[in-house]
């Protein structure tokens, strides 16, 4: 075929035998959904006599969209009815699919410089608040189901404060349907057919990178973070510290939606002996400059629309905030084919715990990894009769809480030597004998 790229792919797929919404379904039919559109071709070798294979690349119709308009314009208000603006415009992106918008808390006047779509709605996202809750920070996305511009607190839970029912349940051993009870859902409490509880079966699963990388997340100002406000109209600067331990029973996160526990990713602990300050005490680890511009629209607003003294805090958190998202634990796992889960999904993850078999053990699940987990990036395997889903998933707490150490325990126990003395080179080679 004479395939040049300017082509529309169509298809229909969907996990046999359940029955879904059809935003759960990926439609990309010509009769009731959305083609694909053909970007690019590549790998084109002849495999045999007759017969050339090559592999076609194909995204939305809004992503070819992108790369071929820009936006100039101004904009006043809330900033998710900026972003359905750019989203339905006709000389934008014209998008004919389900956008699905968390209305954001604050409002803002910002001009668009000639940015593609994405980039300026990427721009928006990055000043954007929740209206019910205290996170900060919007993500854009699209999936199977159409585009989402929310929050990363809306994906955990429902109005900012209620738990949001997990979408699945899987289980990294192998499906065990022997006895009523271990075929039982955990929701329900019926018993469950075992073709439903493969579906909940883990084929592979592995961690990508987690949370202990405390070197990288203490040098992005995960943890600690200062950041200096200057401000243009009056010559003054502000200088605010985020604190990760402070700050963490604020917001609701994948493990905990009350506000009072204290699942930190990282324990709440000294880190260096002769002193009492956990990780999150030294906010130098990362020091950021911003400016900010009060009535520059005439208006006595900072970057997020508010209150100019919060600026330097919002912009810790919402730092720290995507961090934890995307330097945290992230774990991917391969499963049958599910079309009903998308990004933003909320799941759990059951993983055996190491001590399992200790008789002192009363929870068979890890205490840290197990848990539930946000999807961040879904991946479809379709070969001939084989349907299966890589997902990779992250989260930004621990099902069970670290023990804390007491504070002023010396790292180094009793008996060990400690000095902060120094000695001169000639000293040392004197005593070795050179």
């Amino acid at each position: 075929m004479e395939i040049q790229g300017l082509e529309r792919i169509a298809f229909h797929l969907k996990t046999p035998g359940i029955t879904y919404r059809k935003e759960d379904v990926i439609d990309a039919s010509e009769e009731t959904g959305e083609p694909f559109h053909v970007y690019k071709i590549t790998d084109r070798k002849q495999a045999n006599t007759g017969v050339i294979a090559y592999t076609l690349h194909f995204a939305s119709r809004e992503f070819m969209r992108n790369l071929r308009t820009k936006v100039s314009q101004s904009y006043d208000g809330k900033c998710d009815r900026a972003v359905v603006d750019i989203m339905k415009d006709k000389d934008y992106l014209d998008s004919k699919k389900k956008l699905h918008v968390e209305p954001t808390g604050n409002s803002l006047k910002f001009v668009v410089p000639n940015l593609n779509p994405f980039d300026a709605i990427n721009m928006i996202a990055n000043k954007s608040l929740p209206e019910k809750s205290k996170g900060a920070g919007y993500f854009f996305y699209e999936t199977t189901g159409g585009f989402y511009f929310r929050s990363w607190q809306s994906m955990i839970t429902n109005q900012g404060e209620f738990a949001r029912p997990y979408k699945q349940n899987f289980y990294s051993q192998p499906a065990k349907v022997s006895s009523v009870a271990e075929s039982k859902d955990e929701k329900t409490g019926e018993e469950q057919d075992k073709i439903l509880r493969e579906y909940q079966t883990v084929e592979q699963y592995s961690f990508v990178n987690n949370f202990h990388d405390v070197a990288a997340n203490t040098a992005l100002g995960t943890y600690g973070h200062r950041v200096i406000s200057h401000n243009l109209f009056d010559k003054s600067y502000d200088i605010k510290d985020y604190n990760y331990h402070r700050e963490f029973g604020k917001t609701p996160h994948t493990d905990t939606i009350k506000f009072t526990t204290n699942q930190y990713a990282i324990m709440n602990g000294a880190v260096d002996y002769d002193n009492d300050k956990n990780v999150s005490d030294y906010a130098e680890s990362r020091v950021s400059l911003q400016t900010i511009t009060p009535f520059m629209h005439d208006k006595d607003v900072g970057r997020y629309g508010l209150d100019v003294a919060a600026d330097g805090k919002t912009t810790g958190q919402k730092i720290s905030q995507y961090n934890q998202i995307a330097h945290g634990t992230v774990l991917k796992l391969t499963v049958k084919g599910q079309s009903q889960l998308q990004a933003g999904d909320l799941i759990r993850f059951n993983l055996a715990d190491v001590n399992a078999d200790n008789k002192n053990n009363t929870n068979p699940n890890d205490p840290r990894f197990s848990g539930h987990y946000v999807i961040t990036k879904v991946r479809h395997q379709v070969t001939g009769d084989s349907y299966k889903m890589v997902l990779e998933c992250a989260k930004d707490s621990v099902a069970t809480g670290y023990q804390e150490i007491s504070r002023g325990v010396s790292l180094h126990g009793d008996g060990i030597h400690k000095t902060n003395s120094s000695f001169s080179i000639e000293e040392i080679d004197s005593d070795i004998g050179y």
